[in-house]
């Protein structure tokens, strides 16, 4: 069935290829759909002092109880590297936790 994602660009239309790397990062989760049927992620632009876009990439896991699971943000000035990164820490967080629920 897959994980259901939400995505919100801010500050900028957006783009597919941004899209399209969430697509492929989120395939890194579906091993913990039990865990996380849904997620939202919030893709922002910034403008700091004449250095160009720096871009704040917020994932947010949904668990079955409609809880959420925020993971720490993601910054830079490479989007689709930001989306990669808070892929990573969710991939390392939902590991943690299914670890946790085998020892029990």
């Amino acid at each position: 069935m897959g994980i259901g994602m939400q995505i919100v660009y801010l500050g900028f239309p957006g783009a597919a290829q941004l899209e399209a790397e969430a697509g492929a990062q989120l395939v890194r989760l579906v091993r913990f759909e039990a865990l996380v049927p849904n997620c939202h992620l919030a893709i922002e632009a910034l403008h700091p002092d004449h250095t160009g876009l720096l871009y704040d990439v917020r994932l947010d896991l949904i668990t079955p109880a409609h809880e959420l699971m925020p993971i720490a943000h993601c910054a830079g000035g490479n989007a689709e590297a930001a989306i990669r990164g808070a892929f990573d820490l969710a991939e390392q967080e939902l590991e943690t936790i299914a670890a946790r629920g085998r020892r029990h």
